[in-house]
């Protein structure tokens, strides 16, 4: 594909859970200004999905809004139903949707556990589940999860969403190998700590920078910002990746190195 730009969204149909703010947002935005035919914006908050709607419009692309909560199984399938009534078709799937709170391991609850799970990792099989019967028919299509380091570390205060994001990084694997041979790729970007409105906010709270916190555990040292993931699935989802499926990149901004004495 000399001279042909393996970026190019034209025509494509892009749904993008936790649209509404952070990587959501910053990932649609990107979609648009690549083409994307367009960009169906999931969150539980429409408020913070209209404004990113207007955003999408002025960079050229088509928003559509649907209020979702990712961990109700209707919400998921009522998602890809209506993307299916607007626009006939989906070619990308980013399961971004997530997040968690932080308790000793002693007070976590079953409530809480299976919140988290419900949040992180059964909303990923849904969805991808119901937008693979969609992708299948047509021979084609790109899935792609956002994990996170927790999912490979052992986090006490947050023990139920590290368990949830290893499994996000499973099932990225099983749905690669189940789909690999109807064309369809599913890759997966477990991300360190992003500069998002929420860390941002709790960064305030706390009266600590989002650098000096987020840095403190990779090379580059500072906090990864929102399109620096949204650049990493633009790739994923294109032509560039088409040999690339089944893998979990790690994009937080390399390994810290403990200094010498």
């Amino acid at each position: 594909m000399p001279g042909t730009d393996v970026f190019d969204l034209s025509g494509q149909v892009a749904i993008i859970t936790g649209g509404g703010t952070g990587i959501g947002r910053a990932t649609a935005l990107v979609f648009s200004d690549f083409g994307a035919r367009a960009v169906v914006l999931a969150s539980r908050k429409t408020e913070n999905l209209e404004h990113v709607a207007e955003e999408v419009r002025a960079h050229g692309g088509t928003p559509l809004v649907v209020q979702t909560d990712v961990r109700k199984p209707e919400d998921c399938q009522a998602l890809i139903d209506r993307t299916i009534e607007e626009f006939g078709q989906i070619d990308i799937l980013v399961n971004n949707a997530g997040g968690s709170h932080s308790y000793p391991l002693e007070s976590w609850t079953l409530e809480g556990w299976a919140n988290m799970l419900d949040l992180n990792l059964r909303s990923v099989f849904l969805l991808s589940q119901a937008a693979a019967a969609h992708m299948i028919p047509r021979g084609r299509g790109n899935i792609v999860n956002i994990s996170s380091g927790a999912g490979q570390l052992g986090l006490p205060y947050v023990a139920p969403y590290g368990a949830a994001k290893a499994g996000v990084n499973n099932l990225t694997l099983t749905f690669a190998g189940a789909l690999g041979p109807h064309g369809i790729r599913v890759n997966c970007i477990a991300v360190g700590a992003v500069a998002s409105e929420g860390f941002v906010k709790e960064m305030q709270r706390i009266g600590r920078d989002p650098d000096e916190v987020g840095g403190q555990s990779n090379g580059i040292g500072r906090a990864g910002r929102p399109e620096e993931i949204a650049y990493p699935i633009l790739f994923l989802v294109s032509e560039g990746a088409s040999f690339l499926s089944g893998e979990t990149i790690y994009v937080g901004g390399g390994p810290h190195v403990p200094r010498m004495l």
